[in-house]
């Protein structure tokens, strides 16, 4: 068995009385994919620091190829061959891609200065390996995609020779299109002998990629398993402490009156002539590959990109919605896929968070109402379960699941009659993701008519009473929840298949 390049062993770390980290171990063997798991608050961000070089322990110690060392810096960790790849990227946007791989290591000429043909066909050399040859060393950062900045994030590593490569949700912010490709990038680090640490929420990714997975819990180590030794009920079990069979609490509810119908609605070309009928007490998946009209279709409803065809009808009866406030006034709430720029403003408190969609109900004489807005806060802060110091917090402080339970709170606070969701659970932990399932499942059941949009197939199947597949911007396939087999619909996506087992 090849020897650990990284090694940790009984690390500690408090913060104010607050135990972080409680006697860690973890390793990794170069060549391997070794993935750490666990909620949010199970003390992966401090571990990463600690071998970042960013937080030094307090107690425990550290082998880097067998030498013990102390890393007093990130600038200790990049000499001895570690490498982080933040969440956050750590780039300068006005600097180019050149310039950011080689910031305060920059090749120099015999005279001291900086030798700027060396450095760019270096960076180019760099890039060509992670298969990037159409990214221009000479760009600007700042005009680079997310997922190209990822990839400069990591030739900036490797141009300091790291040996072991950490890498923080590295998909998290990325479409499914340039995940699959930077998946690409981890495997031909792996297969050139590169020790890689990966953490995600996703398991997909986890057993596509790793070869070992550590999990922790509460800042304690759990345990570590060889991957293809375990299932994903297993590591959920690890994570959170007990096993969640209700990983998908769906209840069964009464289903109700038709609440909302659609009929041939389309928005131009992207949305074209979908019909379906909503019920109270109904949870109504659909499902799709990216590009596939979903989002395109809750951003019609809800009036984001009115439509160009069809009717809408609300009980039976059309409604023209043009805004999102009309749609809001007429009781329908949508909760949007990217939480963070569209469903929160981050530097605000959660009590203001959680009033922005009713400020005319809790305003007097055009002033809100402190003590009306705070009971409210209050009350949704407890119904949602937000896990937080208080109401005062500011959102952007929060984990991603409970930013997930400020915005759903928000819209619910409305007293909607349909409340649309879109990619309901996506860059939240396990457990987090149960908790999010959870409250859907009692909402349906006070009678909420829920549209649920997402790319995961467990989810739409977990979670629904029927499923639409959606392709090229129509409706494809239609199935029952028990006949929603996740062959069937999978094909479906792809336009493999098609069904038509539910009206």
């Amino acid at each position: 068995m090849t020897e650990p390049i990284l090694a940790l062993s009984d690390i500690a770390k408090s913060f104010g009385g607050v135990q972080a980290l409680k006697g860690v171990s973890f390793d990794v063997r170069p060549g391997e994919v070794h993935a750490l798991l666990g909620e949010n608050g199970a003390g992966k961000s401090t571990l990463i620091k600690v071998i970042a070089g960013i937080h030094r322990p307090d107690a425990g110690e550290m082998r880097v190829a067998g030498d013990r060392v102390h890393f007093a810096s990130p600038r200790d960790a990049a000499a001895a061959g570690v490498a982080v790849v933040h969440q956050e990227l750590l780039l300068f946007p006005d600097l180019t891609v050149a310039e950011n791989i080689f910031l305060g290591h920059a090749p120099r000429t015999r005279l001291g200065t900086i030798d700027w043909g060396r450095m760019r066909a270096e960076a180019r050399r760099l890039l060509d390996e992670l298969d990037s040859p159409d990214l221009d060393v000479d760009r600007r950062i700042g005009s680079l995609s997310v997922a190209n900045r990822q990839r400069v994030e990591i030739a900036k590593a490797l141009s300091q020779n790291a040996r072991v490569l950490v890498m923080d949700e590295p998909t998290a912010a990325l479409s499914d299109a340039d995940a699959r490709r930077l998946l690409d990038v981890v495997r031909r680090l792996r297969d050139r002998g590169v020790a890689i640490v990966y953490v995600s929420h996703r398991m997909a990714e986890i057993f596509a990629l790793s070869n070992r997975v550590t999990v922790l819990r509460d800042g304690a180590y759990v345990g570590t398993r060889d991957t293809a030794a375990i299932t994903e009920a297993g590591l959920v079990e690890m994570m959170v402490g007990r096993s969640i069979d209700q990983l998908f609490p769906k209840t069964d509810v009464p289903i109700g009156a038709p609440v909302l119908e659609v009929r041939g609605l389309s928005y131009r070309d992207v949305v074209t002539d979908i019909s379906f009928t909503l019920h109270a007490g109904e949870i109504l998946g659909i499902a799709g590959l990216v590009g596939s009209g979903r989002t395109e279709t809750a951003l019609t409803i809800f009036g984001i990109t009115p439509a160009t065809a069809g009717e809408i009808l609300l009980d039976g009866k059309p409604v023209a919605i043009t805004s999102p406030g009309q749609a809001r006034d007429l009781g329908i709430a949508y909760v949007p896929e990217d939480r963070g720029q569209q469903g929160l403003v981050r530097p605000q408190t959660i009590r203001e968070n959680l009033s922005l969609a009713i400020l005319g109900r809790i305003a007097r004489g055009g002033f809100i109402d402190t003590a009306r807005e705070k009971s409210l806060a209050h009350d949704l802060f407890a119904r949602f379960g937000v896990r937080a110091r208080g109401i005062e917090q500011r959102v952007r402080q929060l984990s991603g699941g409970n930013q997930q339970k400020v915005v759903l709170a928000k819209w619910v606070a409305t007293e909607p009659r349909v409340l649309i969701m879109d990619e309901p659970t996506r860059g939240i932990d396990v457990g987090a993701k149960a908790e999010i399932h959870a409250l859907m499942s009692r909402l349906a059941g006070q009678g909420l008519a829920i549209l649920m949009i997402s790319s995961e197939l467990p989810e739409v199947l977990g979670m629904s009473d029927r499923v639409l597949v959606m392709s090229g911007g129509r409706i494809v396939a239609r199935f029952d929840r028990d006949g929603a087999d996740p062959k069937v619909v999978g094909a479906a996506m792809t336009g493999s298949a098609g069904g038509e087992a539910a009206a």
